[in-house]
C-alpha cells in the first residue's frame, strides 16, 4: 500500500467495499471541521504511546524517531495555518495520521499498532478536557477574588434581603456578594472532584477487548500525567460519563452566574437603582436614545439554557446505546466543546464585569426600610424578655397593622404606641429597629453583620491565595 493510502475516506478500509462513500455521506459523518481542535492532544498522545512501543521493543528506534520527527512537522504546519484538513479523512486523528504517514512512511503506519481510534478518541477527549478544566479552575478563583473584593468594600453597605422577593430583613450588601464566592467556591470543588475521573487512560483498550500486543499502559498513563488507566476496555471506550459530569459542573456554575445575573439585571433596572454597570456590558436602544441595557448579564441568562440543553443533550446520548463503541459517540463533542467555550467565556467576563460594579448605597438603604425589615428584630427583643417567640410574633404583627395604618415604620412609631402592644418594650427598642442595629445584631458565623463579613473575606483570601 502507498503511503497516500488515505487519500479519500474509504481506503482505509477499502477492501471491503465495493463502492465509494457518497458525498453527502462524508459530510454527515465527518467531524474533523469541529474535532480539529484536539490536535494538541492528538499528538501529544499519539508520541505518548510511540515512546511506550519503542520501549516495549515493539517500536525501533528508527520508527520512534521517524514518528517523532513527522510529529513537530505537523505540529508546526497546524500552528501555522499550512496543514491541510481534509474532509474525505473523517476525523482530526486520520488527518494527523495520514500526513505523518506521508512524511515518516511506514514508520507512520505502525503508529497505530496495539490501539484503535476507539480507545484513542476517548485518550483525547480526556486528556482536553483535563486540560480545559484547569483553566476553568483558574477563571472561578479569579471570579471569587472580584467578588470578595466588592463585598469587602461594601461590608457595612446596608441593602433589603429578600425572600419571595418581597422584602425581608436588612442584611449587607457585602454579605449578599459572599453568598456567590460560596457558590462559585463548590463548583470550583466540584471541577477538580471530577478531574481525577477525567483523568484515567483509556489507551490501549484498542476496539473494545484490548490488544494482544505487550503494552506498558501505566507508562502511557504516568507520561501524560493521568491518574491510572481505565480497568475495563469496554467501558473505557463506550462511556462519555466524564463528559456528562461535567457538563452537568458546567450547568451548575451557569445558573449560578444566571442566579447573579437575574439580580444584576433588576438591580440595574430604574425601579431599583442599586448598581450601575460599566458601559462596555451594556448597550443602548436602537429607537430609545435613554436606555442602557444589561447585555451581558441577559445573554448569561440566555447562554445557561444553552449549557443545560447540552446536558441533556448528552444524556440522551448515552441512554440507549449498548456496549460498547457505537458512532452516536461522535456527537459527544459539539456540546461538550461548546459548554467549555461558553463557561469560559462567561467567567472571564463576569470577573471584569463585577470589578466595575458601581454600588448606589443611598438606594439600597431607602430600599430597605420598605417593608418593615426589622419586623423580625422586634419579635426577637420580646423573646429576650421572655416572651415565647409564637406571642411575640403576633404581637409585632398587630405592630406592623398600626404602623401601616399610620404610614410609619416600626421605628417611626412612639415609644407609648409601641408600649401598648407590649409594657416591656423600652427605649433601647429604636437601636434595635434600625437598621444598623439589625445588621450588627446578627453577629454569628455565617451571619450578616460587617465584622462577620469581614472575617469571611479574610477567610476567603487566605483560601484563594
Amino acid at each position: 500500500m502507498s503511503n497516500n493510502q488515505f487519500d479519500n475516506k474509504s481506503a482505509a478500509w477499502s477492501a471491503l467495499f465495493s463502492e465509494p462513500m457518497s458525498e453527502l455521506v462524508k459530510r454527515y459523518t465527518s467531524s474533523v471541521f469541529f474535532d480539529k481542535r484536539l490536535w494538541q492532544v492528538d499528538i501529544r498522545g499519539s508520541l505518548a504511546h510511540a515512546e511506550m512501543l519503542c520501549h516495549q521493543g515493539i517500536l525501533s528506534d528508527a520508527d520512534h524517531s521517524a514518528i517523532q520527527g513527522g510529529m513537530a512537522a505537523i505540529a508546526a504546519e497546524i500552528e501555522s495555518g499550512n496543514f491541510d484538513w481534509k474532509l474525505d479523512l473523517e476525523d482530526v486523528h486520520l488527518n494527523i495520521e495520514a500526513r505523518l504517514i506521508q512524511l515518516a512512511g511506514d514508520a507512520g503506519k505502525r503508529l497505530h499498532t496495539g490501539r484503535s481510534r476507539n480507545d484513542q478518541v476517548a485518550t483525547d477527549v480526556r486528556l482536553w478536557l483535563r486540560d480545559e478544566i484547569d483553566l476553568i479552575g483558574v477563571l472561578l478563583i479569579e471570579l471569587q477574588k472580584a467578588l470578595v473584593a466588592l463585598a469587602d468594600e461594601h461590608a457595612e453597605t446596608i441593602m433589603p434581603g429578600f425572600t419571595h422577593l418581597q422584602v425581608a430583613q436588612p442584611v449587607s450588601f457585602g454579605h449578599h456578594m459572599l453568598a456567590y464566592v460560596e457558590m462559585f467556591a463548590r463548583d470550583a470543588e466540584r471541577m477538580h472532584d471530577l478531574r481525577a475521573r477525567v483523568n484515567r487512560l483509556p489507551l490501549g483498550a484498542a476496539a473494545l477487548a484490548g490488544t494482544s500486543y505487550r503494552l506498558d499502559r501505566e507508562r502511557v498513563a504516568a507520561s501524560l500525567g493521568m491518574q491510572g488507566v481505565c480497568q475495563n476496555s469496554l467501558d473505557a471506550v463506550s462511556d462519555r460519563d466524564f463528559a456528562i459530569e461535567f457538563a452537568a459542573a458546567a450547568s451548575l456554575a451557569m445558573v449560578h452566574i444566571s442566579r447573579l445575573s437575574e439580580e444584576l439585571v433588576l438591580w440595574m433596572s430604574q425601579s431599583f437603582g442599586f448598581i450601575d454597570l460599566a458601559d462596555r456590558f451594556c448597550t443602548g436602544s436602537s429607537i430609545m436614545p435613554q436606555k442602557k441595557n444589561p447585555d451581558v448579564p441577559e445573554l448569561a441568562r440566555g447562554k445557561t439554557g444553552r449549557v443545560v440543553g447540552h446536558l441533556m443533550g448528552l444524556i440522551t446520548l448515552m441512554k440507549g446505546q449498548p456496549l460498547a463503541y457505537n458512532k452516536d459517540n461522535q456527537e459527544d463533542k459539539e456540546p461538550l466543546f461548546d459548554s467549555v467555550d461558553t463557561l469560559k467565556d462567561t467567567l472571564r467576563l463576569f470577573a471584569e464585569l463585577v470589578g466595575g460594579i458601581r454600588v448606589n448605597a443611598q438606594a439600597m438603604q431607602a430600599a430597605a426600610r420598605k417593608g418593615y425589615a426589622t419586623a423580625t428584630d422586634l419579635a426577637d427583643y420580646l423573646t429576650k424578655q421572655g416572651v415565647p417567640f409564637r406571642d411575640a410574633h403576633e404581637t409585632v404583627a398587630h405592630a406592623v397593622k398600626e404602623a401601616i395604618t399610620r404610614g410609619l415604620d416600626l421605628s417611626e412609631l412612639p415609644l407609648e404606641v409601641l408600649q401598648g402592644f407590649n409594657p416591656g418594650i423600652g427605649a433601647d427598642v429604636f437601636h434595635v429597629l434600625s437598621l444598623n442595629g439589625s445588621l450588627q445584631a446578627r453577629n454569628i458565623v455565617g451571619g450578616t453583620a460587617p465584622e462577620q463579613v469581614r472575617a469571611q473575606v479574610l477567610r476567603h483570601r487566605q483560601r484563594l491565595g
